[in-house]
């Protein structure tokens, strides 16, 4: 299950999302927002990284303007890694060596077509692991 989070300003490219993963027979659950009004990205990108941490999605993909403010807002929760995106090999290096489980996008920075490609390698790019896998082990840091 994938989960799906924006902010208005992510809203358009979010419904987008849902197109694509019923096309790719993929589940998905939407923690909003439900349309272009003002609204604040991280009350959406908790929601939608809470439900990763829970299980009940494996991974997510979340917009907003730039990626960036939902992407900073993801990373706060233990476990999540959201990575703001902006090129193919971003996005396929962020679960190759990253093993991103939040895939972060701006749609006021990438066009539709570009975005669609990048979901499409993040969902199926696998995490190499080996290496990678202590460096991740040092990401998280106990308060």
């Amino acid at each position: 299950m994938i989960a799906l989070a924006s902010d208005h300003g992510g809203f358009h490219y979010k419904e987008r999302c849902k197109t694509l993963l019923d096309e790719l027979g993929l589940a998905w659950k939407d923690f909003g927002t439900t349309s272009d009004e003002s609204v604040d990205y991280p009350d959406f990108a908790h929601a939608a990284a809470e439900a990763i941490q829970r299980g009940e999605c494996d991974r997510g993909i979340f917009i907003c303007g730039t990626g960036i403010g939902i992407s900073l807002a993801a990373n706060r929760h233990k476990g999540i890694r959201a990575a703001a995106c902006q090129i193919l090999e971003a996005a396929r290096m962020s679960r190759l060596h990253n093993d991103a489980n939040v895939l972060a996008l701006g749609e006021r920075l990438v066009d539709w077509p570009l975005a669609e490609k990048m979901i499409r390698l993040w969902l199926e790019t696998p995490f190499e692991g080996g290496r990678h896998e202590r460096r991740i082990g040092k990401i998280e840091i106990e308060e």
